[in-house]
């Protein structure tokens, strides 16, 4: 489909360097105050970038009368997962709770668009998926409902350190380590990087003379992402607490309303995984469903059709987000 037009605001500034999102707001106003959806896109913490979304997914949910917010964010692993991604998503929400996204809609799109607070919903893929499930803890004030697809919980899980033969025979056999360590000298931290694991209809084949393509390809393919992104260091003096990452250990009675979406054959994310995360959710009674896709592997938001089989499972979670809405504003 044709690009849709949006506008950049810079949601928090870092060591001078600016943080930004893409603003997309509907053509119609639907609701007496708009709900936001942040859509956060995937990338294993260490790709990808606010243009990297599905843009069928953000034209459905502006067509619901939904402001879209669509955040880069810092990336790993120069800044682990806490203090990178996830803290920046954590920012976003203040900002956008603090008024600042209708501030910046007054200023660059005009209209009546007032945005309602108390409505904002988090989707998320992959990695963006964990991120969208992090607004619900460990904030002042968690989002009104959170669309999880596929996303990345249960890190202590010892899958985690699995080898990924399908990714590994990407690699070729001339990739040096210098490649791969060449990473670390990026300066600022990046929040746009790599190539698209989910977002665009033909992402393309990945570029291995990038180093940061070469880093996240061989942390994905070797089993070591989660020493990338939340290194033993930071896991307390046993090596194995995740509790401030790992939204799996975060799940309690006053959890928002969570639905989750995965593919039936992940073979990057155990579909087992979100299993986990929906009994946990179940057992503290939070209003929460799972759809499970068949025939699906991880990143299958990359190629759905509109109207297909798949597209119309996962459209049951932002069927679900809506149906948290006050039935006078539906």
């Amino acid at each position: 489909m044709a690009s849709l037009p949006f506008t950049k605001a810079v949601y928090k500034t870092v060591d001078g360097h600016d943080i930004d999102a893409r603003v997309y707001v509907p053509s119609t106003i639907l609701h007496p105050r708009c709900p936001v959806l942040i859509n956060v896109h995937g990338g294993a913490f260490m790709l990808g970038a606010a243009g990297m979304v599905n843009a069928d997914q953000v034209q459905d949910c502006l067509d619901r009368g939904w402001i879209v917010v669509v955040p880069n964010h810092r990336l790993c692993p120069q800044v682990n997962l806490l203090e990178g991604p996830m803290q920046d998503c954590r920012d976003l929400l203040s900002w956008i709770q603090d008024g600042k996204l209708e501030d910046h809609i007054a200023r660059h799109d005009g209209g009546p668009y007032l945005v309602d607070v108390e409505y904002i919903f988090a989707f998320g893929t992959s990695s963006g998926g964990h991120l969208a499930l992090s607004l619900g803890y460990g904030v002042q004030r968690p989002v009104a409902g959170i669309y999880d697809m596929y996303g990345v919980c249960s890190f202590a899980d010892a899958a985690w350190a699995d080898k990924l033969p399908h990714i590994q025979a990407l690699l070729p056999e001339s990739l040096s380590q210098d490649i791969v360590d060449q990473v670390y000298n990026e300066s600022p931290v990046p929040v746009e990087g790599g190539v698209s694991l989910e977002g665009q209809a033909k992402p393309g084949p990945p570029d291995f003379s990038v180093p940061r393509v070469a880093f996240a390809f061989t942390q994905i393919g070797g089993g070591t992402v989660v020493d990338a992104i939340w290194p033993p260091s930071e896991r307390g003096p046993e090596g194995n607490d995740f509790k401030a990452v790992d939204p799996l250990l975060n799940v309690t009675s006053t959890f928002p309303p969570t639905i989750i979406v995965h593919g039936a054959n992940d073979r990057m994310v155990p579909l087992r995984f979100s299993q986990q995360l929906y009994a946990e959710l179940q057992k503290n009674n939070v209003k929460s469903q799972l759809v499970e896709v068949p025939g699906e592997d991880h990143t299958f938001a990359a190629k759905m059709a509109v109207g297909s089989a798949t597209w119309n499972l996962q459209r049951q979670g932002f069927d679900f987000l809506e149906a948290l809405l006050p039935r006078d504003d539906m």
